[in-house]
């Protein structure tokens, strides 16, 4: 699979608000800050779309792989814009795919593949992802062409 870095590759859209302390002694966005990025991207889209409640909803999405390719640097007080893809779904597991891009770029400055596992909030075991959150899976999902 090709991996995505064209705005237009991605599906759902979230603004980023960079951060004075996101930059480092370099002057650019820290390379941890980008995992902070790609987390609220899939929060946000998992609250607005699938209608996740995170302090009470019985299933939780634990992350178990991740990663992160960069591609060129952004810094503060650039505004950046967080795409979101779903490559896979699987029966208790989804595999994001997310872009990160300047406001008005359309080629990435980050592609990140995060993959979570949805289990019950109590006992920690892998639970199916049903109704709304799978229906705003499935809404956000590309071919495997892509």
């Amino acid at each position: 699979m090709t991996v995505a870095q064209l705005k237009s590759d991605f599906v759902f859209y979230f603004p980023i608000t960079t951060r004075w302390m996101d930059n480092d002694m370099f002057g650019h966005v820290n390379n941890v800050n980008y995992y902070s990025y790609f987390d609220t991207i899939i929060n946000q889209f998992l609250i607005e779309q699938g209608g996740f409640e995170p302090l009470t909803s019985s299933q939780i999405g634990f992350i178990v792989e991740s990663s992160c390719r960069y591609l060129s640097p952004v810094s503060y007080p650039e505004k950046l814009v967080g795409g979101l893809r779903i490559g896979k779904i699987g029966n208790s597991s989804v595999n994001y795919e997310v872009g990160i891009f300047k406001e008005h770029g359309d080629t990435a400055s980050a592609v990140g593949n995060l993959t979570h596992v949805f289990v019950d909030r109590h006992t920690h075991q892998p639970t199916p992802i049903k109704g709304k959150m799978r229906q705003a899976m499935l809404s956000a999902m590309v071919s495997v062409e892509d």
